[in-house]
């Protein structure tokens, strides 16, 4: 059952930080629809990307997973055989539901790939070789200062031949292109249904949390930590999807 995103839909005398508790979580698959352009493509993409790169009997990581999208769409489409996903966030309401969602999977799709759904701190987390690594609209709510240390234990870890899938929300140094942007963007949410004062006290909620970069940080940060290559293989107004190579 898909329960609809009125978290802010009443004024608040104080908008709190944005935290993804059970009150998100059980709104997570509306909300991330109705705010992200394009995420359902790229959710469906990701499982192809992950089908080509994905190496018999190696490691998959879906690292932030939230409620475990980016993971249901690799079980779809990974074919190689002994192959495991671990999936990873640290806030418990997400890990919770998410497990819901594997086992519902487990349920509708022949010989799933078998899937492990931890809480932890991705920033912490020891990471064995593996093939396939997916940070998927998760990098921004990293901390800027402990970025480019994650990205190069995931460089480290990946396999020759493996990849890693970057999903963001973008920044632009132009003005204008930001705030174009910006406001398509904001137009974006209108159309599916989100008010004046939904749009307004989300973006308070979420301001300190999520740090966006821009495109160039990006790639200049996957070189610094040891990518070969990356290209973006995805964008819909201000959001992307990049593509790095060990």
């Amino acid at each position: 059952m898909t329960h609809t995103d009125n978290l802010f839909s009443t004024r608040k005398s104080q908008v709190a930080d944005f935290v993804f508790d059970h009150d998100v979580a059980r709104v997570f698959p509306d909300m991330i629809k109705r705010s992200v352009p394009g995420y359902p493509t790229i959710v469906e993409s990701i499982g192809l990307i992950a089908g080509q790169h994905a190496t018999s009997g190696t490691r998959l990581y879906d690292l932030g997973c939230s409620l475990g999208a980016a993971t249901q769409s690799m079980r779809r489409h990974v074919r190689a055989e002994g192959c495991r996903i671990t999936a990873v966030d640290n806030a418990s309401a997400m890990v919770e539901r998410c497990r819901e969602y594997m086992v519902a999977q487990d349920a509708m799709v022949e010989e799933p790939c078998p899937v492990e759904v931890v809480e932890a701190d991705i920033t912490r987390l020891e990471l064995a070789p593996c093939s396939v690594v997916v940070l998927n609209f998760t990098l921004q709510f990293v901390a800027p200062a402990e970025r480019l240390a994650l990205l190069t234990r995931i460089r480290e870890a990946l396999l020759p031949g493996g990849v890693m899938i970057l999903s963001e929300k973008l920044q632009f140094t132009d003005d204008a292109t930001q705030h174009c942007l910006e406001q398509l963007h904001y137009a974006f949410k209108r159309a599916n249904g989100y008010s004046e004062l939904e749009i307004a006290q989300k973006r308070s909620a979420i301001e300190n949390v999520m740090i966006p970069d821009t495109l160039e940080t990006h790639t200049q940060r996957l070189s610094a930590a040891g990518f070969s290559h990356a290209h973006t293989w995805f964008q819909c107004l201000n959001f992307c999807s990049m593509i790095a190579y060990p």
